[in-house]
């Protein structure tokens, strides 16, 4: 009574490519992602979210994959770093912007920064407001991406070695 397991079905669809499996509920992303389907991009840092090393995509938008619970994204469409660019056709921008900027050190949190990174251009570019936006901007209009934005945005992943200025500069060279 209650020690029997729950699964169920979930399709998830990563980096383009449907994948439907037989989920334990209490399984997270980011170990379906590593364990069962080989994308070991995102890294497992805290466990508790406050790192970033396990930011992924989920329809678009960047998650802390190592907190959201596999089966409750069901039918959803999951980018890894594994899966930048979607194209396939050479590095992202941004992965070609880090390598130019030697954004990174040992590369641990350097997949979640670039999955975390892409998300935040399309946020800014969606019009959605940070912390230190200027309350006078228009809403809903692109966000200008300056130093701080950028700084505040990814304030959520952290680097141990300390690459910050170089990861601005990374973002910086890639805003539209």
């Amino acid at each position: 009574m209650g020690s029997e397991i729950q699964r169920s079905e979930t399709t998830l669809r990563v980096n383009g490519k449907p994948h439907t499996l037989l989920l334990d509920h209490r399984r997270v992303l980011l170990d379906v992602l590593r364990e069962d389907l080989g994308l070991t991009g995102a890294k497992k840092g805290c466990d508790h979210g406050q790192c970033g090393a396990c930011t992924v995509l989920a329809a678009g938008r960047r998650v802390n994959s190592c907190l959201l619970l596999a089966v409750a994204l069901d039918g959803s469409d999951i980018t890894t770093i594994e899966g930048l660019p979607a194209d396939g056709e050479g590095p992202h921008p941004l992965q070609r912007a880090f390598l130019d900027r030697d954004a990174f050190q040992c590369g641990y949190c350097t997949p979640g920064q670039i999955c975390s990174a892409v998300g935040m251009l399309a946020e800014a570019a969606a019009g959605h407001p940070s912390h230190v936006t200027d309350p006078a901007a228009p809403p809903g209009r692109p966000v200008p991406l300056d130093r701080s934005e950028i700084r505040e945005r990814l304030s959520g992943n952290l680097c141990r070695c300390g690459a910050y200025p170089r990861i601005v500069e990374a973002v910086e060279d890639v805003i539209p």
